[in-house]
């Protein structure tokens, strides 16, 4: 039975709305619909579900310039968004999610505008080596959705600006700078614009789920029907979180993604664990730190309670991990 197609543009550059609709559309999305949400936000650093948002973000800076700082449900790094920069979501029920199907929509609608890319890694889509789509993903119980960033014409510098990217995280991808890996699409095609990049993306999004001449067309939802999730987006709490004082602070980056653990500890009990990574697994790194919480401050203990989380899907995260804390003697 084919789904049913939905598109929906968003008529707000505010990130907090942006991300509210987002997870609205998620939470409404019925099983037999895929639906494609193009949005747009002004001066925004959106970062990981689990990172730390001090490190991230040179926050003083992007705040007096009026930008926002915004924290989105999906893993993966920091991002800068501007007017030059086009979001994208695809959202479904988690049957329908096909991480090929719904690169291909991306990959042939830039085709279409006569512009070859690949997809390469675990979430970059590239022309000529150079990174124009940053991807991530989240999954709900019966639901998810892809989301990420198409470079347009983003201003750079005041990306570089904003963005705080540690000098260890350029360095594992072999670069000298993050300018150096990043292009915009407009580089590649002078006369490109966003009603072109919009056009493209609906077309390839018609094309691939079959969509054409039965496509419904949805209207933003009015703020105050959203006015739960934007004000969680919007708050304290969920942009930088409330931490106690850790007195154990252990760092390192992996091929899979960065990693810091903050643990404090008392009288050789972990009593608050918080694990900050721009890894893609966002719920893998949340439930390590919740089974820390409580456990004994011994690396037989923790090691037995990491090896408890999903043990097979998981392999190569968490035998990082527990080889790594080894390391550490603890």
């Amino acid at each position: 039975m084919p789904l049913k197609t939905k598109i929906i543009y968003s008529l707000s550059n505010n990130p907090w709305y942006n991300l509210a609709l987002e997870e609205f559309l998620l939470e409404s999305i019925s099983q037999d619909e895929v639906l494609l949400y193009l949005w747009q936000n002004q001066r925004t650093v959106v970062i990981g579900r689990n990172q730390n948002a001090w490190k991230e973000c040179n926050y003083k800076v992007l705040k007096r310039d009026e930008g926002k700082l915004a924290r989105r449900l999906s893993g993966g790094g920091a991002v800068f968004h501007d007017l030059g920069n086009l979001n994208f979501t695809f959202i479904m029920g988690r049957a329908n999610y096909y991480l090929n199907r719904q690169l291909r929509v991306i990959i042939e609608a830039v085709k279409q505008l006569g512009i070859g890319a690949e997809f390469s890694g675990r979430n970059d889509l590239l022309v000529e080596g150079k990174k124009f789509s940053g991807n991530a993903f989240y999954f709900a119980a019966d639901k998810a959705y892809h989301h990420g960033t198409l470079l347009l014409d983003t201003d750079f510098t005041q990306m570089l600006k904003y963005l705080q990217v540690s000098a260890e995280k350029i360095a594992s991808k072999g670069i000298d700078s993050v300018r150096s890996r990043v292009v915009n699409l407009k580089e590649l095609k002078a006369d490109l614009n966003l009603e072109m990049l919009k056009q493209a993306m609906e077309a390839s999004f018609l094309e691939e789920y079959g969509g054409k001449g039965q496509t419904e067309y949805l209207q933003p939802e009015d703020i105050s029907k959203l006015k739960g999730l934007y004000e969680k987006y919007s708050s304290w709490e969920w942009l930088f979180g409330s931490s106690p004082d850790f007195n154990v602070v252990f760092e390192k980056r992996f091929p899979w993604g960065g990693l810091e653990l903050c643990l404090q500890a008392s009288r050789g009990i972990i009593e608050e664990a918080v694990i900050y990574s721009d890894a893609m697994e966002v719920e893998l790194i949340r439930k390590i730190a919740e089974m820390l919480k409580g456990c004994i401050f011994d690396i037989e203990e923790i090691s037995k309670r990491i090896k408890k989380i999903n043990p097979d899907q998981n392999k190569e995260i968490i035998t990082d991990i527990v080889s790594w804390l080894k390391e550490k003697n603890i």
